[in-house]
């Protein structure tokens, strides 16, 4: 019993009890403060890291859509470049007229032009139809996306030499030509007084032009 009351005595407890009430302090200090502010730390520093990992995806994501915009930009040109070697710089009205041109130029005596019909590009649908109502030797190639084709009837009389040159001369043209059908007859018999027989033509041609 003396040493009881030996250790609580009133200088041990004029110590003891600034100690108690500091380390009391200090715990709700930390439990109300120090923790809180950890927490409300630790959750800023992870929104920082989901804010600088958003601003590297979208980084990633502005440097794929530059690549995927030169690519677009350049299958664009390349496209154009290819309607522009089908379809030529000249529409159907200036290549009449340069068909004139060259006639004249053969001595082409042109008894008509018929444009027969006009066929618009459509996209190809035929992965949602059945495949036997679409044959794909009816699809033609050269008629792509930006361009038609001019089906047109040329009936004329010329002698065989002229026919060539007028034929070979429709080969430099910028438009894309294509010879669909020709049936060649005579025309007349030669004589001393027509020495060259002259041929009828009838020249069916596929023109390819920009719509």
């Amino acid at each position: 019993m003396k040493r009881k009351d030996n250790l609580i005595n009133p200088e041990n407890a004029a110590s003891f009890i600034p100690i108690f009430i500091s380390s009391v302090f200090s715990i709700l200090l930390i439990i109300f403060f120090v923790v809180p502010q950890y927490i409300k730390s630790t959750k800023v520093n992870l929104e920082l890291i989901e804010l600088i990992k958003k601003k590297n995806d979208l980084e990633n994501i502005k440097s794929k859509y530059e690549i995927t915009n030169q690519k677009f930009n350049k299958l664009n040109i390349e496209k154009e470049k290819i309607i522009e070697l089908i379809s030529g710089t000249s529409n159907l009205d200036t290549l009449l007229t340069k068909f004139g041109e060259i006639g004249e130029k053969y001595n082409i005596e042109f008894d008509s032009i018929i444009p027969k019909k006009i066929i618009n590009f459509i996209e190809d649908n035929s992965k949602k139809k059945n495949t036997n109502e679409i044959s794909k030797s009816n699809i033609d190639p050269l008629l792509v996306e930006g361009t038609k084709k001019y089906i047109i009837e040329f009936i004329f009389k010329t002698d065989f030499a002229n026919l060539l040159s007028f034929i070979r001369e429709l080969e430099f043209q910028d438009n894309i030509i294509l010879l669909e059908d020709i049936q060649v007859l005579t025309n007349d018999i030669d004589t001393e007084e027509n020495p060259i027989a002259l041929l009828q033509v009838k020249l069916i041609m596929n023109i390819y032009g920009k719509i």
